[in-house]
């Protein structure tokens, strides 16, 4: 049973990932407004019935696995190693979010600069992705106050909010340089980096476990 639960997912995975595949690259040749999901389908050669499987409409497929990178980074903060350090948290979500092979779209393929170009000149996209900053900046604030308890709200609202800020202006930055693939993920390292530089240093470690 283990063994076709495993076969199922990976099947489940792939079908996931054509789909995005196809529709970001869709989206970048004729232009989000004028690519339907019929197009994907056919695309793909997949049922539209197995689009809406994945996806409730095709805004989601722009944003696969957004939902999932914020589950995960609050899952990750809520259970911090024992004393570790803010920083060493921060840097673990951060490797986590560029893990190959995690996402439908890893951090060094080319689909990732389609769908942030995608994201700042689409307004229905740009709306939802401000949207999702938004609740991930909220939701990894809340999660470390939990496990460091003399971070106030507006320290670590502060901290959450520098250390995206850092990323996706960097990351934007560097995607209009012309920059992609490694040379993308070298520049937001950096720029994780130099964000990391301003961490409150008092807050040296998370809480012991009792």
């Amino acid at each position: 049973m283990a063994e076709q639960m495993g076969l199922r997912e990976r099947k489940r995975r792939r079908t996931r990932q054509t789909l995005v595949h196809t529709g970001l690259r869709l989206f970048a040749e004729r232009g989000y407004d004028q690519t339907t999901v019929a197009d994907i389908c056919a695309a793909a050669e997949l049922s539209p019935a197995t689009f809406y499987k994945h996806f409730p409409a095709k805004e989601d497929l722009a944003f696969a696995d957004y939902p999932e990178r914020v589950d995960a980074i609050r899952t990750l903060t809520s259970a911090p190693h024992p004393g570790e350090s803010l920083e060493s948290l921060l840097r673990r979500a951060f490797a986590m979010a560029l893990e190959p092979g995690r996402w439908s779209v890893d951090a060094d393929e080319d689909l990732v600069v389609i769908r942030t170009r995608l994201a700042l000149t689409v307004p229905a996209l740009r709306a939802i992705a401000l949207r999702w900053i938004f609740d991930l900046q909220h939701e990894w604030a809340k999660a470390l106050r939990e496990v460091f308890p003399d971070l106030d709200d507006v320290t670590a609202h502060a901290v959450v909010g520098a250390m995206v800020g850092a990323l996706a202006s960097a990351g934007r930055a560097s995607i209009e340089n012309g920059r992609h693939g490694a040379a993308l993920i070298e520049d937001v390292t950096r720029a994780l980096d130099v964000a990391m530089t301003g961490l409150p240093r008092h807050f040296a470690a998370a809480k012991q476990d009792a």
